[in-house]
């Protein structure tokens, strides 16, 4: 079979599941896979699979995984039975994955940092034979690694270009990213997150005392606490987020390259500056996934916002009777 034959215009995504396609036809293993290492994770970006039943956006600890002993170098590129490499026997994936048979090759960034793995699975021990494909294996995975690193760059390209809103995107009050920019940015974020298997969380706010305001002190008040918020949270968050006020008294927040604990840690603070500031909000968040995507992170996000809401003003509630003179 021919390898496959990429464009300067083949995207990471598009060249992976070419390259899986040729693989499950002319190397007999039951799985392969395009992995991205993402903190404490292996995700599966792309996968052909006839026994696992594993698909795009599964994922298991990078602790248990045989890739992460075939990039400390204790274990090979090819193993045709992998108990005879003690590193893969007792891999931590095998509790939950029947594997005779590892293959696993690196995929770099620019940087030369890890950004995956080109891997390939079976449920049975493979021939000894199997090892004679590690020059064909290295080629494919030097593919995937050029044209990763050109994806990436045209990638970053493109954000700087749209980071560049249109009045259209822009709002008034704040200049922050309006409704319309905010949904622009999740559907293109949403096909490179796919891509290279980012991670990145939703986060959603929502101030807690803007009708006041406007009631008690007019609507120009309203409109200073508002601008007062939107520069607490631009200045609490980082050039790579995306900040978007989505109507009304709601902000909403891409945060890119963050794991629950980080997008935690920002909400911390992103609480602790509106507060300082003297616009508390209510916060939720949610990480994005493969699966659900950013709909179902945004609504995730939406609805802990709501539940901290509703404790916040129970607990508001509780207070107040509390301090009410005894008659």
């Amino acid at each position: 079979m021919q390898i496959p034959q990429f464009g300067a215009s083949t995207t990471f995504d598009d060249a992976c599941a070419m390259v899986l396609e040729y693989l499950q036809a002319a190397i007999p293993m039951g799985f392969w896979s395009v992995t991205r290492h993402s903190q404490d994770t292996q995700l599966y970006l792309a996968v052909k699979d006839s026994v696992y039943g594993q698909r795009a956006g599964n994922s298991h600890l990078w602790s248990d995984s045989m890739c992460q002993y075939m990039l400390a170098g204790d274990g090979p590129r090819i193993a045709p039975d992998v108990e005879q490499v003690p590193a893969y026997a007792g891999a931590g994936v095998r509790r939950d994955l029947r594997i005779g048979a590892y293959v696993g090759l690196p995929l770099l960034q620019a940087d030369g940092e890890v950004f995956g793995t080109l891997c390939g699975l079976d449920e049975e021990r493979q021939p000894a034979e199997l090892k004679e494909h590690e020059p064909l294996l290295q080629i494919l995975a030097q593919l995937l690694t050029t044209i990763l690193q050109t994806d990436l760059m045209r990638t970053q390209a493109e954000q700087l270009a749209e980071r560049s809103a249109t009045a259209a995107e822009t709002d008034v009050l704040t200049g922050l990213y309006n409704r319309r920019g905010w949904d622009r940015f999740l559907a293109t974020e949403e096909a490179r997150y796919r891509r290279f298997g980012h991670t990145g969380s939703v986060i959603i706010l929502d101030l807690d005392s803007l009708k006041l305001v406007n009631d008690r002190y007019g609507h120009d008040a309203g409109d200073a606490h508002i601008r007062q918020a939107a520069r607490a949270i631009a200045e609490t968050t980082r050039d790579m987020d995306i900040v978007a006020r989505l109507g009304g008294d709601e902000f909403g927040i891409l945060a890119a390259h963050t794991n629950s604990e980080q997008a935690q840690h920002l909400v911390d603070r992103l609480s602790e500056q509106l507060t300082l500031v003297g616009t508390p909000g209510s916060i939720g968040y949610a990480p994005y996934s493969i699966i659900s995507g950013f709909p179902g992170a945004w609504q995730s996000a939406d609805a802990a916002m709501y539940e901290q809401k509703r404790h916040r003003r129970a607990a508001a509630s509780q207070s107040a009777k509390r301090i009410q003179p005894q008659t």
